[in-house]
């Protein structure tokens, strides 16, 4: 049927894709991919997309086999290749975009890679890109020209902590001033859910050659379960160094809520971490260093997500109906 959504999803990425798949009703489309001795590599569908609507998944971070680059390169190739064989419109889907905490100059002729990033996609005629959670959301609405959307997981954190935490009062921190945006909008998810609406605070945050301080925070906690809301975890120091300020102000309970667990070298501190009573997390990265099974970190998927974002355009629907 060619009103049928055709998804295809790159190697790395395809676990996730089936998910998606899924969801969806829908087998992958098939696709071959060849890597040649020098380190170049192709791609081409096996199947017709002439005058389809093709998606294309690819999570874009580097792991054992493949650096961000090679990941990027692939996707973008790929959704140029479509558009070569006559696909109708192209849609690349991100789980997790790279390049996307760039987003400003904090000094004298810093990169902006996140418009480089979205430059890149129009060249390859990409019609439409869909990622989740991006670093900043206004630098991602504005960097691309072709249409941009943008999910959020936040009401999916606050349907499993509602499950855990009842009617506890709760405050929603955010480890830094720059993330309060991120964190109202996850206020907003849970007064959607609940009809009331959470206490908000911040951490304060100084960094200085890569070395973070700033122990203070901004806002009452005390007597009150903490939710920590962030974008992203590497090392998970600012994350712990908030966990454990909002445990000094009297917090109850302390739980974190990352949408992206790249989980770099030095995570693993987090997998039982005192100061943390939960970490919830996405499965938007396949997480290099896998946490032990009776760690403290809970895992959600968003495949649901994008397959209901899939749906929605495929059928046209406005974009405040992506998510619902």
């Amino acid at each position: 049927m060619k009103n049928e959504p055709m998804l295809f999803a790159l190697e790395g990425s395809q676990e996730f894709g089936k998910a998606v798949a899924s969801e969806l009703g829908i087998q992958l489309a098939s696709h071959e991919e060849r890597h040649f001795e020098d380190g170049e590599h192709k791609a081409r569908p096996m199947e017709g997309v002439r005058e389809r609507d093709v998606y294309v998944l690819h999570t874009l971070y580097g792991d054992e086999d493949h650096t961000v680059n090679d990941k990027l390169l692939r996707l973008l190739f790929f959704v140029a290749t479509l558009k070569d064989a006559g696909a109708r419109h192209v849609t690349a889907l991100m789980p997790y975009l790279a390049y996307a905490r760039k987003d400003r100059r904090t000094k004298e002729r810093d990169p902006i890679t996140t418009r480089y990033v979205g430059q890149l996609f129009e060249a390859m005629g990409a019609d439409c890109v869909v990622t989740l959670e991006v670093h900043n959301r206004a630098a991602f609405d504005n960097a691309f020209r072709c249409r941009a959307e943008h999910l959020e997981a936040h009401s999916l954190f606050v349907e499993k902590l509602r499950e855990k935490l009842g009617s506890e009062d709760v405050v929603i921190v955010s480890p830094d001033s720059g993330g309060a945006k991120r964190a109202d909008r996850f206020r907003d998810a849970w007064e959607e859910a609940t009809g009331k609406r959470p206490a908000n605070a911040f951490m304060e945050k100084r960094r200085s050659e890569g070395v973070v301080s700033g122990e203070a925070v901004v806002g009452d906690v005390s007597g009150r379960v903490a939710v920590i809301v962030d974008d992203l975890v590497a090392g998970g120091t600012t994350l712990l160094r908030a966990a454990k300020a909002c445990k000094d102000g009297g917090a109850t309970q302390v739980y974190g809520v990352i949408t992206h667990a790249l989980f770099g070298p030095g995570s693993e501190k987090l997998y039982d971490a005192e100061e943390l009573d939960e970490l919830l997390i996405t499965d938007s990265v396949k997480a290099q260093q896998k946490a032990p099974s009776d760690s403290n970190v809970t895992v959600i998927s968003v495949a649901g997500l994008f397959a209901r974002a899939i749906r929605g355009l495929n059928t046209g629907e406005e974009t405040s109906a992506l998510q619902d």
